[in-house]
């Protein structure tokens, strides 16, 4: 019963070990993602230009890569707690099982100096030709081969836990050596804290001091994102004009045919609304609408490759500028140039135009949702072509002469309402 004891203990002791690596784990991976972040905004500062014009996307990345920062020093300290605590309850528990092994070793010790004062042909014969009969002198003997058998299982037993024991130990030496590293590593991203905290109080004194000329900037950019809204309301009342349009007129030719025929009308229209004055569906685009609907939150990106989100969806206070609100219909995505815009699920796009601002934008329809792609600089897409999950659709727009940023405006809809696209993208 102690060898089994014993045995539960050690294998408890390496379950908890086993689970603890893996939270740890969990964040070393979570804190790399932070820091692969934080390099990509540093990479898309460096490619922006600090114009007035830029400034306040400047502002926003700052603010995000703090944000970052404060989140992979988070990350570190829960490293290091994890760590403490797989330390301590593997300590104790390691303690208990040298316990556990000192007094096997005893009795061990004990039973091998019982063995050896008795260790001699007679005192075995002894033994067994002492036995009430024939059947008692067997077991005798058979006692004799198996106590004989258990104390080398024993002796084994007690070796191998040692060394397991100690490698264990070994283990979590080395892995609290390795993780002492980590201390170091936070006190360097505190540095990196603080100077980032100082750029980003530089950014905001010099945007203070350009406030006339930030607030028309962003009285000229809201002017025209209501004029891309205009044209994508336009968009979306025309399509939906035109499907009930069809739905009336499926229904009347089925009304004739019937009164022809003399049957009844089918119960089912051929184009049918979720809501009233929404757009009316097929039966095909119905299911693409509920596939759409069911992939929220699994929604490729709608670029590949390197990004950081520098504006929300909605009306907000800008968390640095008292005297900035925002307004944004979807979010803005840097990335870097030449990179492409491609769709988030399989559609049919409606319409590509134009609007100062946001130069080419793409309109696809999945059913009653639509996924809006603006500042394109170029379309390989246009209006009534079918396309597939991540195809590319254009290039996103590089501002050469300027902020040299590149920056993808992306909006959702559901019929005449918009969405906060991010909650739909898997990130």
């Amino acid at each position: 019963m102690k060898y089994l004891w014993l045995v539960i203990c050690l294998c408890s002791a390496l379950a908890v070990s086993g689970q603890k690596s893996a939270a740890v784990k969990k964040l070393e991976e979570q804190r790399k993602a932070a820091l692969a972040e934080i390099e990509t905004t540093n990479q898309l500062l460096k490619e922006t230009t600090q114009t007035a014009k830029n400034s306040l996307n400047r502002l926003n990345l700052l603010s995000r890569q703090i944000l970052s920062r404060k989140q992979v020093i988070l990350l570190l300290n829960q490293e290091m707690a994890a760590i403490d605590n797989q330390v301590n309850t593997l300590r104790k528990e390691i303690t208990e099982l040298e316990k556990e092994l000192k007094g096997k070793q005893e009795n061990y010790g004990k039973s091998v100096q019982g063995m050896q004062r008795r260790n001699t042909s007679q005192d075995k014969l002894l033994f067994i030709f002492s036995a009430d009969n024939f059947g008692q002198s067997m077991r005798r003997m058979r006692y004799l081969r198996e106590y004989a058998y258990w104390q080398k299982q024993q002796a084994a037993v007690i070796v191998e836990k040692q060394k397991e024991i100690t490698a264990k130990q070994q283990e979590l030496q080395k892995t609290r050596e390795e993780k002492q590293l980590l201390l170091g590593e936070r006190e360097e991203e505190n540095k990196k804290l603080v100077n980032e905290e100082s750029n980003q109080k530089k950014e905001v004194q010099a945007l203070n001091k350009k406030q006339k000329d930030l607030q028309a900037q962003l009285k000229k950019k809201k002017q025209q994102a209501d004029a891309l809204n205009r044209q994508i309301e336009k968009q979306i009342a025309e399509e939906i004009a035109k499907a009930e349009a069809e739905a009336k007129a499926a229904r009347e030719k089925a009304e004739a045919e019937a009164r022809k025929s003399g049957k009844k009308l089918p119960t089912q229209a051929e184009r049918v609304a979720d809501t009233k004055g929404g757009y009316a569906m097929t039966k095909a685009e119905k299911e693409l609408s509920d596939n759409f609907a069911a992939n929220r939150g699994r929604l490729p990106f709608p670029l590949e490759g390197r990004y950081t989100i520098v504006g929300t969806f909605g009306e907000q206070q800008h968390q640095e500028l008292k005297y900035v609100r925002t307004n944004n219909s979807g979010i803005d995505i840097q990335t870097v140039p030449g990179t492409d815009a491609r769709a988030v699920f399989q559609g049919e796009v409606t319409r590509v135009f134009v609007v100062p601002g946001y130069n080419n934008s793409v309109i696809i329809r999945h059913g009653n949702y639509l996924t809006v792609y603006s500042n394109l600089s170029q379309v390989y897409v246009k209006a009534g072509d079918k396309v597939k999950t991540r195809q590319a659709i254009g290039k996103i727009f590089t501002d050469t002469e300027n902020s040299h940023t590149t920056i993808l405006h992306f909006q959702l809809w559901k019929e005449k309402t918009k969405l906060n696209p991010a909650p739909w993208l898997d990130r």
